[in-house]
């Protein structure tokens, strides 16, 4: 599980899910067995060890409260993971989103919202389940036909509506084309640009987007990659 606080990422994984490789671009591991919690640790990457569902709470409570400038990423290690993850959501509201990304002749449907790239999505209606809320989604805020091809991840976020904490939930999917004939980008939602990209020059575009928007396209990538090996 990855959350998004202020587009910085918390990972919540599991002890034996971390690799030589991965811990070595961190700079702070803290071992919470042998040390205190403390604001001060909250710097640039920071690996947790022996993380607890009281400690992970901990930390979002100090995330919450004032979110640290020099932080860029968070990641819990735990053998408790589900524990973990349920006393995290427990604190919020869970909102759930779903939304994807289409594909057309091997190019990928970007949008351009609010001065950022982004990838089409949105709130699933009453009722209504994650697969049918995406594609309903990208018609209306695209106007393109698509057909869900695979499941790419999940991702969540964390804002403050009315005075109440949220913790967004979107799961994203990976979608062929069916017709794009009628694409329009979506006035309402102030949408304000759509293009088809190759996967080479949406790098750029990630530069001006959301951390959450860049894991979903890291995400892909793997799979991608994953197929071709």
């Amino acid at each position: 599980m990855t959350i998004f606080f202020d587009d910085r990422p918390v990972r919540i994984v599991r002890t034996n899910q971390l690799s030589a490789a991965e811990t070595s671009r961190f700079e702070h591991i803290v071992d919470l067995r042998l040390e205190k919690l403390q604001r001060t640790m909250l710097t640039g990457h920071v690996l947790f060890l022996n993380s607890t569902a009281t400690s992970a709470i901990q930390v979002i409570q100090m995330l919450e409260k004032e979110f640290p400038k020099d932080l860029l990423s968070i990641t819990m290690a735990t053998r408790e993971k589900a524990e973990v993850e349920d006393r995290i959501k427990a604190q919020y509201k869970v909102i759930k989103a779903a939304g994807g990304v289409v594909v057309k002749g091997g190019k990928w449907l970007f949008m351009y919202r609010r001065k950022m790239w982004d990838l089409p999505k949105g709130k699933l209606d009453k009722g209504e389940n994650s697969k049918v809320a995406a594609t309903r989604e990208i018609e209306e805020e695209t106007g393109v036909k698509a057909i869900i091809r695979d499941k790419i991840c999940t991702t969540w976020h964390t804002y403050t509506l009315n005075n109440s904490r949220i913790l967004k939930r979107t799961k994203w999917y990976l979608f062929d084309c069916l017709d794009d004939s009628h694409m329009s980008p979506q006035a309402e939602e102030q949408i304000e640009k759509l293009d088809w990209y190759e996967p080479a020059d949406v790098k750029p575009l990630l530069i001006k987007s959301y951390s959450s928007i860049r894991y979903v396209i890291d995400s892909l990538n793997k799979i991608h990659n994953l197929k071709e090996s």
